[in-house]
């Protein structure tokens, strides 16, 4: 049981996620988790309001089951296969969140100062969560995917957009890192 919760090297993980994406491209489906979005919306019923819910929904029914299992799947590993939550972090990035005034680096994937229900709850709290949420949907939808269906898909089918929007998506994170994370805490 102690390999399936330890981190798998790349020559295992990397060939196993090329043969996942050769399978999809083999029986003409595309990675993404974001257009899973406009698949829920059209469900709830977004094909009143605008003419992009508008479609057969039921051609991506595979896809939901893809991210239901994305789902299942991290919670499993969470709570089950997740032997240390801690995090290895170089001294430079530490010393630079504790000057943000973040404490209990590495603890875990997710610090208190931004996902805890408390700082949720906060009006600080609540609006990065909301604006940021917000931001998230608009680049994602603009970008036409998110970072795993352009950083792993597009960009295995060697497409330009998706070379364009990875390298906006790394632009976007040193902006955020450097500039408006310090401004934000």
């Amino acid at each position: 049981m102690d390999w399936i919760t330890q981190p798998w090297p790349w020559y295992v993980a990397g060939p196993m996620i090329a043969l996942t994406l050769f399978l999809m491209l083999f029986f003409g489906k595309e990675f993404g988790i974001s257009g899973n979005l406009r698949t829920i919306c059209t469900i709830a019923g977004g094909g009143k309001y605008a003419e992009f819910f508008r479609f057969d929904w039921k051609s991506q029914k595979w896809n939901l089951m893809f991210l239901l299992g994305n789902v299942l799947g991290g919670f499993l590993a969470n709570q089950f296969l997740t032997p240390d939550q801690t995090i290895s972090l170089s001294e430079k990035t530490i010393s630079s969140l504790q000057e943000l005034g973040f404490e209990n680096i590495g603890a875990s994937y997710l610090p208190e100062e931004i996902f805890s229900l408390s700082n949720a709850f906060s009006i600080k709290g609540f609006l990065i969560l909301l604006i940021g949420g917000i931001l998230v949907g608009f680049g994602t939808r603009y970008a036409g995917g998110c970072t795993s269906g352009h950083a792993i898909s597009g960009l295995s089918n060697l497409q330009l957009p998706s070379l364009i929007a990875v390298i906006g998506f790394f632009i976007g994170g040193l902006i955020m890192t450097h500039f408006i994370l310090p401004i934000l805490f």
